[in-house]
C-alpha cells in the first residue's frame, strides 16, 4: 500500500481513492461496475483508469520491505487482489503503465511465495510477458525478461514453467541474436533464457541449444589470432557477460560427456577475455575459469591443464594490479576476486562463505554453488534471503532440506523494525565517517611532518 494511503481505510468497492488502488485497476469508478481493461485500446475509460492506478502501479510498493508488506500493511488478501490489479494493468494502452505492472508483479514475486495465485494466473501472465517481449520497447522488454525469470522461480521445475520457457523460449532467442535489438534488452534476455532453461528444460537437446546460442555471442569477445592487444570495451561487452555467466550457469547442469566437450573448446580461449579493458568481463571470465577448473577436477583427480604457468601469471598479474589508467573501485574488487581465484586454480582450494537467512545459515563452499547463489541473488534482489527460505526448489538446488515451520512468535523476535533499521544505518554511517576523518588526520599530520 502506497505510503501516503490511510492504514484502516476500505480496501474493497470503495468509491473514494484512499486505498483502493487494485479496485481501480480492474473497476470503472462510476457505481463500482467492474470492466475489462481493454488491451492497447483507444478508449478514454482506458486513460481515466491509469488516472485512478497511478499511485496503485507503483513498483515501489513491493520493493521497499520485501515480505515485510502483509505484516505491516496488509493481509495476504490484500496482496493477492492488488497483484490482480497488476496483471490487468500488463494490457494497459500506456506503455509507462505496462511497464510499471510488470515491475510490481515482479516484485511481488521476489518479496512473497504465491504458488497458488501463480498458478491460477499463469497462463495469463506468459502471454502478457510473450506480449511485452514482442511488442515492448528496451524498458518494457527488459521488465518482461525479469519477470519471466522470476516467475519460473515461483514455479519450480515441473510442466508449468516447461510451458512458460517453451512459450518465451524462441522470442528471448530472437531478442537476443537480433543486433538491432537493444543492447539492455538482450542482456537481461540472456540471463533470463539461462535461468528459465536451468530450472524448467527437461529435453536434453533444448539444453544444448541454449547453450550454443549464448556461446555465439559471448565469444565473439574471443581474441581472434592475429590480435595480440588488450580486448577493447564495447557497446555488447555487458551483453557478451551475461552471456557467459548465463552459459556457465547451464554448463554445471550438464551431462559429463558435454561437459568435457565444452572444456576443450573454450578453456584455452577463455583466458583471453581475461586482458579485456572491462573489470566485470575480467572477473566474469576469471570465475567461469575457476568453475571450469574445479568440475575438470570433480571428473579427474589428476587433471592437467597445458598452459597452466601462463594462466596462473597472468591470474597472479591480476591478483596484483597496480596500474594506475584504472579506477581504485575497480582495482579493489578485481584483486579481492582473483587472489580467490588463484587459490583455486593453483592449490584448489575455495574460502567458504556464510549466508544468513532467518535462523538457518547456509555455507557456499565451492565455484559452483557460488555462481548458482549469484545468479540468483541478481535476479531476486533483496528476496533472495525469503526464497532461501520458503522456495522449495531452491532449497532443494541448495540442499537445505524442507522449509523450517516457524511460529509467529519467533518470527516476531526476528523482525527489526524500519525505525531500528534506520537507527542502526544512521550508527554506521556516523562510525565510517569518524573513522575516515581519523585516517585523514593521521595522513596530514604525516606531510607536516616530512
Amino acid at each position: 500500500m502506497p505510503k501516503n494511503k490511510k492504514r484502516n481505510a476500505p480496501h474493497r468497492g470503495g468509491s473514494g481513492g484512499s486505498g483502493s488502488g487494485a479496485a481501480a485497476a480492474t473497476a470503472a469508478t462510476a457505481g463500482g461496475q467492474h470492466r475489462n481493461v481493454q488491451p492497447f485500446s483507444d478508449e478514454d475509460a482506458s486513460i481515466e483508469t491509469m488516472s485512478h492506478c497511478s499511485g496503485y502501479s507503483d513498483p515501489s510498493s513491493f520493493a521497499e520491505d520485501g515480505p515485510e508488506v502483509l505484516d505491516e500493511e496488509g493481509t495476504q488478501e490484500d496482496l493477492e487482489y492488488k497483484l490482480k490489479g497488476f496483471i490487468d494493468l500488463t494490457l494497459d494502452k500506456s506503455a509507462k503503465t505496462r511497464q510499471a505492472a510488470l515491475e510490481g508483479i515482479k516484485n511481488a514475486l521476489a518479496s512473497k511465495m504465491l504458488s497458488e495465485l501463480i498458478l491460477e494466473r499463469r497462463m495469463t501472465l506468459t502471454d502478457s510477458i510473450e506480449r511485452c517481449l514482442k511488442k515492448g520497447k528496451s524498458d518494457e522488454q527488459r521488465a518482461a525478461a525479469a519477470l519471466a525469470s522470476v516467475l519460473c522461480i515461483q514455479l519450480g521445475p515441473g510442466i508449468e514453467s516447461e510451458e512458460v520457457l517453451k512459450t518465451l523460449g524462441p522470442i528471448l532467442k530472437k531478442i537476443i541474436c537480433d543486433g538491432t535489438a537493444s543492447i539492455q534488452a538482450r542482456q537481461t534476455c540472456a540471463t533470463c533464457f539461462g535461468v528459465c532453461c536451468f530450472i524448467a528444460t527437461e529435453d536434453i537437446t533444448e539444453l544444448y541449444s541454449t547453450l550454443e546460442c549464448l556461446e555465439n555471442v559471448f565469444t565473439k569477445s574471443y581474441l581472434k589470432e592475429k590480435d595480440t592487444n588488450v580486448i577493447c570495451n564495447t557497446p555488447n561487452t555487458g551483453l557478451h557477460i551475461s552471456s557467459l555467466l548465463a552459459w556457465t550457469l547451464l554448463l554445471t547442469i550438464c551431462p559429463i560427456s558435454e561437459v568435457k566437450k565444452k572444456l576443450e573448446m573454450h578453456f584455452h580461449k577463455l583466458p583471453s577475455l581475461l586482458s579485456s579493458d572491462d573489470v566485470n568481463m575480467r572477473i566474469a571470465a576469471g570465475e567461469s575459469l575457476a568453475l571450469m577448473f574445479e568440475l575438470a577436477r570433480g571428473m579427474e583427480s589428476d587433471f592437467f591443464y597445458e598452459d597452466m604457468e601462463s594462466l596462473t601469471q597472468m591470474l597472479r598479474a591480476l591478483a596484483t594490479d597496480g596500474n594506475k589508467h584504472r579506477a581504485k573501485v575497480d582495482k579493489r574488487k578485481q584483486r579481492s576476486v582473483f587472489r580467490d581465484i588463484l587459490r583455486a586454480v593453483e592449490e584448489r582450494d575455495f574460502p567458504t562463505e556464510t549466508v544468513k537467512f532467518g535462523p538457518e545459515r547456509m555455507y557456499i563452499d565451492c565455484w559452483v554453488k557460488k555462481h548458482t547463489y549469484d545468479t540468483f541473488k541478481e535476479v531476486l534482489g533483496s528476496g533472495m534471503q525469503y526464497h532461501l527460505q520458503s522456495n522449495e526448489f531452491l532449497r532443494n538446488v541448495f540442499e537445505l532440506g524442507p522449509p523450517v515451520m516457524l511460529d509467529a512468535a519467533t518470527l516476531k523476535t526476528m523482525k527489526i523494525s524500519r525505525f531500528e533499521r534506520h537507527l542502526y544505518n544512521s550508527a554506521a554511517f556516523k562510525a565510517r565517517t569518524k573513522a575516515r576523518s581519523k585516517c585523514r588526520d593521521k595522513r596530514a599530520d604525516v606531510g607536516e611532518f616530512f
